[in-house]
């Protein structure tokens, strides 16, 4: 068994991975660290875990598990890490931003591979140390990185992307609190979002001559979970070889599906995958990407990393489905 530890473990992101893990048939969750909620039960921060686990949090850690997952705000994980020691054989997948860029990869001797399975997972197989994605950032990326393999990003992009309310996290502000964001919309860093260096370089991974620019609009949608994103560049391909091109990248990757369909965001919510849907009207290519914020975006991609770096099938314990209505 993979004995797991989570780190910040009273936020959204941490209550998605206990969600999962504690179905997980090749894991088992060691001890959940939380220093506002030590010696209380998990439901207390996770009320949909009531009479499903019986745990505590704790302000200890084991420093021998086989993996922790850090759920720390943005920018706090080096900060525990320089505090906190764990085993020479402990992984490490940090769900926050700390490390994502290649210029923050390497901190106290530990390298972090870019978490993206759909390009890097070959390197995630032989990891110890991984910077999961943003959820922006993986929806986007899902939604251009066939084009930039086939070289065919020859324009702007121009992006429009809307996420639920618990992209904002856990801790209440003005723009998050129900009267406010109820039967409302608005956008925020408007092209500026942080997640947009990940995407770039992602990119250029795979297009290195790409140098025009990502317009990227996110917002914030009336809904708890989900990414609904849209993108549209100009690209004098058919839809058919679009597609084609599509399909074969994606061909051995289980969480991503492409279709010419219209797509909506209950197609995926609660679940691993991402869904692109392709439009192509003139020279102009549309694509939408659908993901859950908190799981493909989030914990879901941490346990497909976890599966990977333990040599396990990157679907074990995340067969999950959406429910429609």
């Amino acid at each position: 068994m993979i004995h797991v530890g989570i780190i910040g473990g009273s936020g959204y992101t941490a209550g998605e991975l206990i969600r999962i893990l504690m179905f997980h048939p090749n894991a088992t969750i060691d001890f959940v660290f939380s220093t506002t909620n030590a010696g209380k039960p998990l439901s207390v921060a996770h009320q949909d875990l009531l009479g499903d686990i019986e745990m505590n949090f704790t302000n200890t850690i084991n420093p021998n598990v086989n993996v922790v997952f850090l759920c720390l705000g943005h920018g706090k994980s080096k900060a525990f890490l320089a505090q906190n020691q764990f085993a020479a054989h402990t992984k490490i997948i940090d769900l926050g931003n700390d490390f994502r860029l290649t210029k923050d990869a390497v901190f106290q001797g530990k390298s972090f591979v870019y978490g993206l399975p759909e390009i890097n997972k070959a390197t995630i197989k032989n990891a110890q140390f991984i910077a999961n994605p943003g959820c922006f950032a993986t929806a986007i990326q899902l939604a251009l990185l066939p084009l930039a393999q086939a070289g065919m990003l020859t324009t702007d992009v121009h992006i429009n992307a809307t996420t639920g309310s618990t992209g904002a996290g856990v801790t209440p502000s003005e723009t998050t609190h129900f009267s406010w964001r109820s039967n409302n919309m608005s956008h925020y860093k408007a092209f500026e979002h942080q997640h947009l260096g990940e995407i770039n370089q992602s990119v250029k991974q795979l297009q290195a001559d790409y140098t025009n620019e990502l317009i990227f609009i996110p917002n914030k949608g009336d809904f708890a979970r989900g990414i609904f994103a849209t993108l549209y560049t100009t690209i004098e391909e058919s839809l058919e070889e679009i597609v084609s091109e599509y399909e074969t990248f994606y061909a051995d990757q289980p969480f991503v599906t492409v279709t010419t369909t219209a797509i909506n965001m209950k197609q995926v919510l609660q679940t691993n995958k991402c869904i692109i849907s392709l439009l192509k009207k003139g020279n102009r290519l549309l694509i939408t990407s659908v993901i859950d914020n908190l799981t493909k975006g989030a914990s879901g991609q941490a346990i497909q990393n976890m599966n990977l770096m333990f040599g396990l099938d990157e679907t074990t314990g995340l067969k999950l489905k959406p429910s429609g209505f």
